[in-house]
């Protein structure tokens, strides 16, 4: 009897990507605490634009007045601290307006409560993701904070009206308004990402953000000017990061009296280790994530 000859099947070669090979990813536990690889965020970079672009169209999709409801909020708001803190209580505006000086420091302020606000839970409401796929779940807080930014220019537009209104133009000084923005946006990932990771273990956080977020408004320089804390608080006051950022900004719209560089300065260094503590505390609370959630 013949013995059949079996003929091993060809090994077909995996197919490449025409003009570079497929990519290699290593996934590896980290050296040290300072091991951050931030790379990683610019390599997943078009993830990033799918979840922004994803909060965005949410946002402004299937609502009632739309648009209506981000200028009306701050607007009302400032309505209100117009008739409290300016007809009632007298307190001063600095020579400005007291809308336009109130509204000033509603709009980075607004940005960065709303910023905060979905930054600390955007963790859990990613839950489906971080359990099926792996990339660096620093892109989701991060992703989270910039879809708030939309909402800001929609209520930037109101200001130039009501400065127009008023007869107040523009100055150099608006040059330097983006930058204070970029700290405002800083700041609320730097305490996003402290929130978010505590978020995940401790889920009663959440209920916590807006109270922490309504009194450190009335710590900020929103109502009042900086030039009414006294002098011996000035410093201690300075910790606080969105003084800067609040007075900065309100400078670079109105382009009246520079602010305080040494209030600037320490506001800014305190924004900077906020958002270096937030990262480091995140990287190593993340590899528990997918069994927290």
């Amino acid at each position: 009897m013949d013995q059949a000859v079996v003929t091993p099947n060809p090994v077909i070669p995996a197919p490449e990507v025409v003009g570079s090979p497929l990519p290699t990813i290593v996934i590896e536990a980290r050296r040290n605490i300072w091991d951050l690889n931030l790379k990683e965020i610019w390599n997943y970079r078009e993830l990033l634009y799918f979840l922004v672009w994803r909060d965005v169209k949410v946002r402004y999709k299937q609502t009632l007045i739309g648009v209506t409801w981000v200028i009306l909020q701050p607007l009302l708001t400032m309505m209100i601290f117009t008739l409290v803190f300016s007809y009632l209580a007298k307190i001063p505006s600095e020579g400005v307006p007291y809308p336009i000086f109130a509204y000033a420091a509603l709009l980075p302020w607004t940005y960065f409560s709303h910023a905060i606000g979905r930054c600390a839970s955007s963790v859990i409401g990613d839950a489906g993701l971080i359990t099926k796929v792996y990339f660096p779940r620093l892109i989701i807080p991060l992703a989270s904070v910039i879809p708030p930014f939309f909402d800001f220019c929609w209520s930037l537009l109101i200001l130039f009206g009501m400065m127009a209104w008023y007869g107040i133009g523009l100055s150099w000084a608006l040059l330097w308004a983006p930058a204070f923005l970029l700290l405002a946006l800083l700041t609320a990932l730097g305490v996003g990402l402290w929130l978010s990771a505590l978020n995940v273990r401790y889920r009663d956080v959440n209920h916590v953000v807006p109270f922490i977020v309504q009194i450190w408004m009335f710590a900020s320089p929103i109502v009042y000017p900086v030039s009414l804390v006294p002098e011996k608080w000035r410093l201690l006051y300075s910790l606080n990061p969105m003084v800067g950022v609040i007075e900065g900004f309100r400078w670079g719209i109105l382009g009246k009296a520079s602010p305080d560089p040494m209030v600037l300065g320490i506001s800014s260094f305190m924004v900077l280790a906020l958002l270096a503590g937030g990262i480091v505390f995140f990287k190593r609370m993340e590899k528990t994530f997918a069994d927290d959630i």
